[in-house]
């Protein structure tokens, strides 16, 4: 019974990347340059320190490619998935970056994050 389902939400994002893993370091080089900045280093464990919200860690988050210059953002981590307002926060900090030139906040489809859930 899924009566206590919560819902997740994603990011759909527009950019002019040709892969995954360019939008991935689109997505991630302003925060880890902002937090060079702060703290005069970063090493790769510092990505599960670099909230984008409270309650979001850059480490915890994947992009996925959708279709051409389009992507999903959405949490990696299945005991913290992204709830509406923490995806707002995302997307607001993701705003100010101007890494995308599109964001939107959307709910995730239930069918694909069952099929994460049973992998």
């Amino acid at each position: 019974m899924k009566q206590n389902r919560v819902w997740e939400y994603c990011l759909i994002v527009e950019g002019s990347y040709f892969s995954e893993s360019e939008a991935e370091h689109a997505l991630r080089d302003p925060f880890i340059e902002d937090w060079v900045e702060q703290t005069g280093r970063f090493r790769i464990h510092n990505l599960d320190e670099i909230e984008l919200t409270p309650g979001v860690a850059l480490g915890s988050l994947g992009v996925v490619m959708l279709d051409d210059e389009l992507f999903e953002i959405a949490s990696t981590d299945p005991e913290h998935p992204l709830t509406e307002h923490k995806a707002r926060g995302v997307a607001e900090a993701i705003k100010r970056q101007g890494m995308f030139e599109e964001v939107s906040v959307e709910p995730r489809d239930l069918e694909e994050a069952e099929t994460n859930d049973e992998a």
